[in-house]
């Protein structure tokens, strides 16, 4: 007669699992290869876009080219690179200005994964030929500001925020051969993808303790045509902020999950 639980023994008790005692455990996962990160201040810091990558798993090299730290000759080691903001501009003469600039071409020619905020979207246009001036009247987006993704920016990231916060006074053109994600008001071109860069104008990666620091030690610059009383930052922070961190989330998975062009052809074959 058969038993009605054959997982039991006869007095009842549990019967072991054997293939469950002799099941190998899963390999370990491969860690992942650091994110390259650029900082132009002593005190700068990855922001929410540091903690966005440490929490799916990239530990950070953050590098400091303005005080003596060398950049890499290749990005073989690295899952990507990132270049923030800073007070000066991708027009300056100084040495580290026009090394990062040349730097550039590195991620643009191994086809690597390639994040260029404010600074560094400038930056990234200069390196594409185009160019970057100040606006025309003088005028500044400091503060949160309406953004306008277009239909490549829609494909490349769903979500977008319909403000975003910002801290510069020079835009630039649209780079040859790039594409225009989302446009703004008086600085038209807001964020751009050529390849496997993309360059934003505005800054995803500001926390609430990096807002109180910028508009603290920044706060001259609140005066400039265009810019945002000091109190708007922290109204507009909590209207916008949440969606502008689900935006941030989906565009670094998207982001980080590039490969190279001949790496995707190499799999075709």
């Amino acid at each position: 007669m058969l038993r009605p639980y054959p997982s039991l023994q006869p007095n009842g008790t549990a019967k072991a699992d054997v293939r469950h005692l002799h099941s190998k455990p899963a390999p370990a996962a491969a860690p992942r290869r650091p994110v390259l990160i650029i900082l132009h201040q002593e005190t700068s810091s990855p922001g929410r876009i540091g903690n966005a990558l440490r929490a799916r798993g990239y530990p950070l090299d953050i590098r400091r080219p303005r005080f003596g730290d060398p950049l890499p000759e290749t990005l073989d080691e690295h899952a990507g690179a990132v270049i923030f903001g800073g007070p000066m501009s991708a027009n300056d003469p100084d040495d580290f200005v026009r090394r990062e600039i040349d730097w550039i071409e590195v991620p643009l020619r191994e086809q690597r994964p390639f994040l260029g905020i404010c600074l560094g979207a400038q930056m990234l246009a200069v390196q594409l030929g185009a160019q970057v001036a100040p606006h025309p009247q003088g005028r500044a987006e400091i503060g949160y500001y309406p953004i306008r993704p277009t239909r490549a920016g829609q494909k490349l990231c769903p979500h977008w925020p319909d403000n975003v916060y910002h801290w510069h006074r020079e835009g630039f053109d649209l780079p040859t051969g790039a594409d225009l994600l989302a446009e703004g008001g008086d600085f038209p071109v807001q964020a751009y993808q050529y390849e496997n860069a993309t360059g934003l104008q505005f800054h995803p990666d500001v926390t609430y303790a990096m807002m109180c620091r910028w508009t603290t030690r920044g706060h001259a610059r609140l005066d400039t045509p265009g810019a945002c009383p000091r109190h708007h930052h922290f109204e507009g922070r909590a209207v916008h902020d949440a969606a502008e961190r689900v935006w941030l989330a989906h565009f670094l998975d998207g982001w980080l999950a590039r490969e190279p062009v001949a790496v995707m052809a190499e799999a075709a074959e």
